[in-house]
C-alpha cells in the first residue's frame, strides 16, 4: 500500500460520509468498497479504521463497518462544541489579525457570497463548493488566533457539523448570507462582543433549521 493510494481513498471515503453520498447508518461492506473506490481490503480497513476513529464511520461487532448514524442531540453537541472553540478562537483572531489577515478575510467571503446569490437566484450549483466556501470564510476568521492546533480541532468539529447540513436542507438562503456578511464587517471592525454575538445567533440558527428538516425527514437533494 503507498501513502498517496490509502490518502486519495480516505479521502474520498471522507468526503462521501460528510457530503451524505453515504448515507448515516448504511453498511460499509468491503468488497462493494472495493470495486467503488479501486483500492485493496487492507487499504480499507484502515481508512474505516481511521475514520471510525473521528467519529464518522462505526465499528459493528463482528458486522463490519457502517456510516456513523445522526441525532438532534449529537448535531447539538457539536454546535456547542462549535461554539466553545470558535467563539473563542474568534476574540483571538480578531485581537491579532493583521493587514493581511482582513484581505484573506474579504476574499473569503466574497467567494462565499458569489455562490450563496447564485443559489439564492435558484441556480444550480455545487454543495460540496458552497459549503468548502463557507467552512473557509469561517477558518479565516480564526485563523489570526495563530494556534494551529486550535485550527486543526475546528476543522474536525466543523465537518461533523457540516455532514448534518448535507444530509438534511439546510441552505438558509438571504437570512444565512446576511449573517455572513454581518459576521465580516463586525470582524474587521474588530468588535469582538458583537462578532461573538453573531457568530453564536448563527450557528444556532443553523442547527435550528437543520433539526426542523431532521423532525420533518427532508433529505437534502443529491
Amino acid at each position: 500500500m503507498t501513502t498517496s493510494l490509502f490518502q486519495q481513498t480516505y479521502l474520498r471515503l471522507r468526503g462521501d460520509v460528510i457530503f451524505g453520498k453515504l448515507p448515516p447508518g448504511q453498511r460499509l461492506r468491503l468488497e462493494d468498497l472495493k470495486e467503488t473506490y479501486g483500492a485493496s481490503v487492507p487499504t480499507l480497513r484502515e481508512v474505516l479504521n481511521r475514520l471510525t476513529s473521528e467519529g464518522l464511520v462505526v465499528s459493528e461487532d463482528q458486522r463490519g463497518f457502517a456510516v456513523a448514524p445522526i441525532s438532534a442531540e449529537n448535531l447539538q453537541e457539536l454546535a456547542a462544541l462549535r461554539k466553545l472553540i470558535e467563539l473563542d478562537a474568534l476574540a483571538k483572531s480578531l485581537r491579532s489579525g493583521d493587514v493581511a489577515w482582513e484581505s484573506d478575510l474579504v476574499a473569503a467571503h466574497h467567494k462565499l457570497s458569489r455562490i450563496e446569490q447564485r443559489m439564492i437566484a435558484g441556480e444550480a450549483c455545487d454543495r460540496s463548493e458552497w459549503k468548502r466556501y463557507d467552512f473557509g470564510f469561517h477558518q479565516t476568521m480564526i485563523k489570526a488566533c495563530r494556534s494551529a492546533e486550535v485550527m486543526a480541532v475546528h476543522q474536525v468539529v466543523f465537518d461533523k457539523y457540516l455532514r448534518y447540513q448535507m444530509v438534511y436542507l439546510t441552505f438558509r438562503g438571504a437570512v444565512a448570507a446576511a449573517e455572513h456578511k454581518a459576521l465580516l464587517d463586525a470582524a474587521l471592525a474588530r468588535d469582538v462582543d458583537l462578532a461573538q454575538s453573531l457568530l453564536a445567533t448563527h450557528i444556532d440558527h443553523g442547527v435550528a433549521h437543520a433539526l426542523a428538516a431532521h423532525a420533518a425527514g427532508h433529505k437534502a437533494p443529491a
